[in-house]
């Protein structure tokens, strides 16, 4: 059984540095959610997130790093405009996809000629990068920390429900507190002239748009796998219903000025979209620990980060 280790000392984290590049799981916090992390240029190690996560081979992870400075070591032939989003926008809540380096080796790309990279904007998650850079280590592969298609978690705690019964006892989990974003990164594919919108998330299409001063595509092909891109993800036990009021007795998720039907139980009454983004897979993991069999939700309007909050509850409304 892992340790969850709340006091993050920097002795704490030297050892937690160690243990990812003696082949362990780290599990830690970053802006967005909580990240199952191994040392990236180990096959082993990375086998062991799939095993952790029951997640398909072929779905490729993300490379967490300390700084855009090492994004050469990952990726080559990268574009201007991917310069520019690293420099505004890392450390935060980005990943950025560019064909792959030899150091990106197929067990983390899911046999594709891309790699999807990002710098955390978390204290926790940069201390434990560069650890494990001072040792030798060049990325940390990292998923959302919970098992395949279910809800991110966005505490040490739900890390513990969902997947502590899967670690060993080498590995551990890093508590920095609750995510404050809420929803992954929003994924950016480099490889062409103008970038284009993989995943939606925090850094949102005017934010792009502004940054690169180049039109923004968003993808509908799924030419390139990416994570959290099947049409079933982030699902709870319960059925999600969208655009619904709750009958008695269902959860219920709003914006705070809608009113809670009579009988509802209410799961999350967020003021802004920040707020919403913040609080949904706590809400989500609130209704089935609760043994709820139906959750109806009123989703957040407009542009901007409401657009990732949609699509994470879009997909979680085709899962179970």
């Amino acid at each position: 059984m892992s340790q969850i280790i709340s006091q993050c000392t920097a002795d704490s984290l030297a050892s937690a540095a160690q243990s990812l590049k003696n082949g362990a799981l780290v599990v830690f916090p970053t802006e967005t959610v909580y990240g199952l992390g191994a040392d990236a240029n180990s096959d082993a190690a990375v086998a062991r997130i799939y095993e952790v996560k029951g997640r398909p081979a072929d779905h490729p992870l993300i490379v967490h790093i300390s700084s855009m400075e090492n994004l050469s070591i990952w990726a080559r032939d990268i574009p201007v405009y991917a310069i520019s989003l690293a420099r505004d926008f890392w450390p935060g809540p980005m990943t950025l996809v560019l064909p792959r380096s030899e150091v990106a080796q197929d067990f983390i790309t899911g046999g594709q000629d891309t790699v999807g990279v990002r710098v955390p904007a978390h204290a926790i998650a940069l201390a434990l990068l560069n650890s494990f850079e001072k040792i030798g280590g060049k990325g940390i592969a990292a998923p959302s920390a919970n098992r395949f298609g279910k809800v991110s978690p966005t505490t040490a705690s739900a890390v513990s429900e969902e997947i502590a019964q899967y670690l060993s006892d080498t590995d551990c989990i890093l508590d920095g507190g609750p995510a404050l974003v809420g929803v992954e990164s929003t994924i950016i594919d480099c490889t062409s002239s103008n970038p284009k919108i993989l995943r939606p998330g925090a850094v949102t299409l005017e934010m792009i748009q502004e940054c690169t001063g180049l039109d923004v595509v968003q993808d509908t092909t799924n030419a390139i796998r990416v994570s959290g891109s099947l049409d079933s993800h982030y699902s709870p036990k319960a059925e999600v219903i969208l655009g619904a009021m709750a009958e008695s007795g269902e959860g219920f998720i709003a914006p705070a000025t809608i009113t809670t039907p009579k009988g509802a139980i209410r799961l999350a009454s967020p003021v802004t979209v920040e707020d919403y983004a913040r609080v949904l897979y706590a809400a989500l993991r609130s209704a089935d620990s609760q043994g709820l069999k139906r959750i109806a939700v009123i989703e957040p309007e407009g542009a901007g980060l409401a657009i990732a909050v949609r699509d994470r509850l879009l997909r979680a409304s085709r899962g179970n």
